[in-house]
């Protein structure tokens, strides 16, 4: 041995031991596994944190007030629900087919949300099937109109945590 910071092996019963040693080992593997190691957690980290926030597209303004719209595909949708949490209000437009079953998500929905005096807060298009806004605390109406058919939706954005409203339509 070179000196005493690399990997000292042995033989016990016939099995090769290692011994941790300051430079030669990682989590008591030899330094190749032990480095592959810690590079695979890495990579498994990153992906479990980066995805989520790697593809929001960036925020727009209407109105004084912040969003952001899209979701469609498992990236994207994973990422709008884990940012509904950073945003007071969140609305998701889905289809229903006749009998209420499948649930697909919308786009081209046209939103207006409005104080509860009826003053015009913003009036937005959706991109995709979420659309987050970073409203103040109060009551809103929200309108949301698809294909020609609008729905009107009464909701309270609270101070700490977020509101969320689901909006159907039935298809055609």
């Amino acid at each position: 041995m070179k000196d005493a910071d690399h990997i000292m092996r042995g033989r016990i019963g016939g099995a090769q031991t290692f011994a941790a040693t300051p430079r030669g080992m990682a989590a008591g593997l030899p330094r190749r596994r032990g480095r592959a190691l810690v590079s695979a957690m890495a990579i498994v980290a990153a992906a479990m944190l980066g995805t989520a926030w790697a593809q929001l597209p960036p925020p727009q303004t209407a109105g004084g007030v912040e969003y952001i719209t899209g979701g469609f595909g498992a990236d994207m949708s994973e990422a709008f629900k884990a940012a509904e949490s950073d945003y007071p209000l969140a609305l998701v437009f889905a289809a229903t087919d006749e009998g209420g079953g499948s649930r697909p998500y919308l786009a081209d929905v046209s939103v207006v949300i409005k104080r509860g005096n009826g003053e015009v807060v913003m009036e937005v298009p959706s991109a995709g099937p979420y659309l987050l806004m970073r409203l103040e605390p109060g009551s809103y109406a929200v309108e949301a109109t698809y294909m020609g058919k609008t729905q009107t939706h009464n909701v309270t954005v609270k101070e700490g945590g977020p509101t969320r409203q689901v909006m159907t339509w039935e298809r055609p």
